[in-house]
């Protein structure tokens, strides 16, 4: 089949291009991302395969639709970047990759905990800069601390078992609870408010919806311990940003660590490096020393990678073959 692969990067074209030997499929790669402004450029091509920042707003859809486009194939697990209103209207079927590797997740969440707690941003700059002093490098044991999950899935169980490695208390929320789950863990499912009043730290895990975006807000921040880590590797729109911003003013957060952001789109995966940064509360987040900040690459390893490339292509091909697409996201 002919694909137009918007927003292509080097980390995978490769792995792509080596798992297509398989399909054969005739894979067009555009850096571009997916506009409606740049849509035009899949007319006649039967199927689109899109990232996590494309636009697949009604327009957009609309667009592909005139061209010809009959497939979204999307290269991500999450959909909330998808009209699916607008693609069902349309007769657009949408594909996604359910999972990839919970552990290239679950692993950077805990980098990210372990880079915050002892400090190896500020150590690593300190000692190339030739200051070996510890001073304000104090971190804490991870051992009986409680961390609070928000999210129960594949990838937040695999967060769960290497905190439950570490020796921490696990307070766990989801909207369906596994009671199996948690007695391995030695986790118990909480309500989000107790969740929030006794964790010394909070990780999400969460898909983004209307049910659950801006679920960590300035009234969810007012419920939790002062000094509480809070980790994202889930969704930027999770978090309330500017009330993050305020209570990191305030120390009622202590640090934080995020993989996404709310308005990443057009900045993440991108090289700004050469420009000036015109998102003021991304700026501003970037200030605090007890923030780090990676850029939507909690997923990028060589397994995921390869697990992504290989359902993308596979829904392509059933799509193809008029097969049931067991990964459709849309009816």
């Amino acid at each position: 089949m002919k694909i137009a692969f918007f927003d292509a990067h080097d980390f995978e074209i490769p792995v792509f291009e080596e798992k297509n030997s398989l399909h054969k499929h005739e894979i067009h790669f555009f850096s571009a991302r997916l506009t409606p402004k740049t849509a035009s450029l899949a007319k006649d091509f039967p199927a689109v395969c899109v990232f996590t920042n494309d636009d697949l707003g009604s327009e957009t859809l609309r667009i592909l639709k005139e061209g010809g486009t009959k497939l979204i194939a999307l290269r991500s697990a999450g959909y909330n970047h998808v009209d699916l209103k607008a693609a069902t209207n349309l007769e657009l079927k949408v594909v996604r990759v359910p999972e990839y590797s919970p552990y290239s997740v679950a692993e950077h969440a805990v980098a990210l905990i372990l880079t915050l707690n002892r400090k190896i941003h500020r150590a690593f700059n300190r000692v190339r800069e030739g200051n070996f002093s510890l001073s304000g490098l104090v971190g804490f044991d991870l051992h009986n601390k409680t961390v609070g999950v928000i999210g129960i899935g594949k990838i937040g169980q695999a967060f769960c078992r290497i905190m439950h490695g570490f020796g921490c208390k696990l307070i766990l929320f989801d909207f369906h609870e596994d009671e199996n789950f948690a007695n391995e863990v030695g986790g118990k499912y909480k309500t989000l408010k107790e969740l929030f009043e006794e964790s010394d730290i909070i990780s999400l895990h969460l898909p983004l919806n209307t049910s659950t975006q801006h679920l960590i807000s300035d009234d969810a921040f007012t419920k939790m311990k002062t000094g509480v880590m809070i980790i994202n590797t889930g969704r930027g729109a999770l978090i309330d940003t500017k009330a993050l911003i305020k209570n990191l003013k305030s120390g009622k957060v202590g640090s934080a660590g995020l993989d996404v952001y709310e308005n990443e789109s057009g900045i993440f995966f991108s090289d700004l490096s050469c420009q000036i940064l015109t998102d003021d509360v991304l700026a501003r987040l970037m200030t605090f020393s007890n923030v780090v900040i990676t850029g939507h690459q909690a997923f990028l390893t060589n397994e995921a990678l390869r697990n992504i490339a290989e359902t993308t292509l596979e829904n392509i091909a059933d799509f193809e073959k008029s097969l049931p697409l067991i990964n459709i996201v849309n009816l």
